[in-house]
């Protein structure tokens, strides 16, 4: 049994191989290297350098690894950027990931892992977002995430493609010493980056409705993430219930301001961040139940907040 994953070349694929190798699970990854990091892979794990676009090469990398289901975190990820580049996002979203299906059907491999996105919600209306939250994306990111959803549920009403989606929240902190976020718009980088090359990092918007006025986010730990992965491909082989979608959320949310302060006490760095105004499109809050994936793929908060700063830090100082 071995699980292909796209994008296992990035900073949560890369986690998610790791994860499933210290499970027994073979793995082997797809990834262009647009922005994956080859040094995040193990040497011993396969390597197909390419695109998912690439039916052919999709093709080739399943069956000669003899693969029995894939996990699909390959895409484009920036919601931003994503609305200057529309195309480019639904090309690499929406037809690389009917391309991907495709060449699965062709394979015979009939499981898949999906990884959504939090941003299928847009700007919920609720304090605590369910997987019976109605899904409004603002952004083609957001939109291209959905279609996929209903891509996996449409194939699998049409051919048995057995498949669970796993909507992430704010994924941070890292589980080895060896992998760190590399994003040009996440948080956590954004505020490393800024720390190490002498700058005060920034806060957009400290006039939100929330208890100190800046945005508050649901942020989960890389490793517990990898970890759900897991958990959702041994039950796709063992052919047990899954539901189609599950949150991958704490059910309690953190400041952006907390995030500063944390951020301080992990690296020893003092500093009040610089105050900028609200970036547009931002809701005040977004925290998500992990109810229904607590119930089926044995998900809960593992690390502290403390402890996915300092896993960050610690990760991203070592690469600098």
């Amino acid at each position: 049994m071995a699980w292909l994953v796209t994008g296992g070349a990035g900073y949560i694929g890369s986690h998610v191989v790791r994860a499933f190798r210290e499970s027994g699970i073979d793995a082997v990854v797809l990834d262009d290297l647009s922005s994956g990091i080859r040094g995040f892979v193990q040497d011993d794990v396969p390597v197909v350098q390419g695109s998912i676009l690439d039916a052919a090469l999709v093709g080739r990398a399943l069956t000669d690894h003899a693969v029995t289901g894939v996990v699909h975190l390959a895409g484009f990820k920036y919601a931003g950027v994503s609305v200057q580049e529309p195309l480019r996002t639904y090309a690499q979203n929406v037809t690389g990931t009917a391309t991907l299906l495709g060449a699965m059907a062709e394979a015979g491999v009939d499981r898949m892992v999906f990884s959504s996105s939090a941003a299928v919600f847009g700007t919920p209306d609720t304090d605590l977002v369910t997987e019976a939250t109605p899904t409004t994306p603002e952004s083609p990111y957001g939109e291209s995430k959905l279609i996929g959803e209903w891509l996996l549920r449409d194939v699998g009403r049409a051919s048995g493609l057995r498949h669970t989606s796993l909507r992430y929240f704010n994924v941070v902190g890292s589980g080895y010493p060896d992998i760190y976020d590399a994003s040009p718009h996440n948080l956590f980088p954004l505020v490393f980056d800024a720390l190490l090359e002498g700058r005060v990092p920034r806060i957009n918007g400290a006039d939100y409705p929330t208890p100190d006025g800046t945005c508050v986010r649901d942020y989960i730990h890389v490793a517990d993430l990898a970890a759900a992965h897991v958990a959702a491909a041994q039950r796709l082989e063992a052919g047990e219930p899954l539901e189609r979608v599950y949150n991958l959320g704490s059910g309690d949310g953190v400041s952006v301001r907390e995030i500063m302060t944390a951020v301080a006490e992990a690296t020893g760095i003092a500093f009040q961040p610089e105050m900028a105004p609200r970036r547009p499109g931002d809701p005040a809050r977004i925290v998500a139940s992990g109810e229904l994936a607590a119930r089926d793929l044995g998900w809960r908060m593992r690390h502290t907040l403390a402890d996915m700063v300092r896993s960050a830090w610690e990760a991203r100082s070592a690469a600098a």
